[in-house]
């Protein structure tokens, strides 16, 4: 199977990052005074949002926001033809009748693809300046350089730098060419099947790590570890790299106890609902439902008995 081109939610050439702008402090001080610059707010890393009657991200302008720390703000780039920060807020602030701040891992699969690819990466950003106040080396404070891509430490004696970072990890459909391999945490909801995932350690290949993690995790050994398509999940840095692959044993157990339950589903169960399927925003649910249409003759989204998360029906 080729890699799949289309854009994952969160994914895609939605905001011109500008990278040459964030070391150019006079770009910088004027875009901050600009009337036409965007804000994206987060407030204890929840994005504003407006739901009706269209969702959409809701941004804010510097007459909108009045007084605020402009060395807070972190640059993004240029969004649909004006520079965009995103600003951490302290205080929840008065916003437009309407609005809302709310978590992105409920709304994002309800916003326009460019949408939440923007609050996904202002997301990020934040969260990332909020762990990185001090130097990680001797314990200095920081501050804000490159537009807020760089947290410079304040001691002149250390002068360490901190550049945002994500967390790799592996996501993957395993089939035996006529049934899925989904597991469940015991914390889901009951019911609720997704596919298997974990994190890349450290000398340790994409390919290694699929294998390592669907044999820790099932007891399944894979083989034809193919690329599917990646998704930005900030939730908190993680970069989700999407794989399908062929079984190369059969026998289930969960042997380290990070699954609750692992079992091989059809089609067919599929279909009929047997297991509740990860949310549509989601690269598991996007490698399900690949797999699911190379067999069937229609979408899994179209299935009248498909239960997708969150359930509806």
């Amino acid at each position: 199977m080729a890699p799949n081109r289309t854009p994952n939610v969160y994914a895609g050439p939605y905001v011109d990052r500008s990278s040459e702008w964030r070391k150019d402090p006079a770009w910088l001080e004027a875009a901050l005074r600009d009337a036409a610059t965007q804000f994206v707010p987060l407030w204890q890393l929840r994005n504003l949002v407006r739901l009706q009657p269209v969702p959409s991200a809701e941004l804010l302008t510097i007459a909108e926001l009045g007084t605020f720390d402009a060395s807070q703000a972190v640059l993004l780039g240029v969004y649909r033809g004006s520079a965009c920060f995103a600003l951490e807020l302290l205080d929840e602030p008065l916003v437009r009748a309407g609005a809302e701040f709310s978590d992105l891992r409920t709304t994002g699969g309800l916003l326009p693809a460019d949408d939440a690819g923007l609050l996904a990466y202002a997301r990020a950003m934040i969260y990332w300046r909020q762990r990185h106040r001090h130097c990680g080396a001797c314990g200095a404070p920081t501050r804000a350089d490159s537009g807020g891509h760089v947290m410079a430490c304040t001691d002149p004696d250390c002068g360490g730098q901190s550049f945002p970072r994500i967390d790799p990890a592996i996501i993957v459909l395993v089939s035996d060419g006529e049934r899925a391999l989904l597991g469940r945490q015991a914390s889901w909801p009951a019911g609720r099947y997704s596919t298997i995932a974990g994190f890349v350690e450290p000398g340790e290949s994409l390919e290694d790590a699929v294998a390592r993690e669907v044999r820790e995790e099932t007891n399944v050994e894979v083989a034809e570890v193919i690329y599917h398509s990646s998704q930005p999940w900030p939730f908190p840095s993680s970069l989700m790299v999407g794989f399908h692959a062929r079984a190369a044993s059969l026998a289930i157990s969960c042997p380290d106890g990070e699954l609750e339950d692992a079992r091989w589903f059809s089609r067919a169960d599929l279909a009929a609902g047997l297991p509740a399927l990860p949310p549509p925003q989601s690269i598991s649910f996007r490698l399900i439902a690949d797999w699911y249409r190379r067999g069937a003759d229609r979408d899994l989204a179209d299935e009248p008995g498909a239960r997708i998360w969150p359930l509806s029906r």
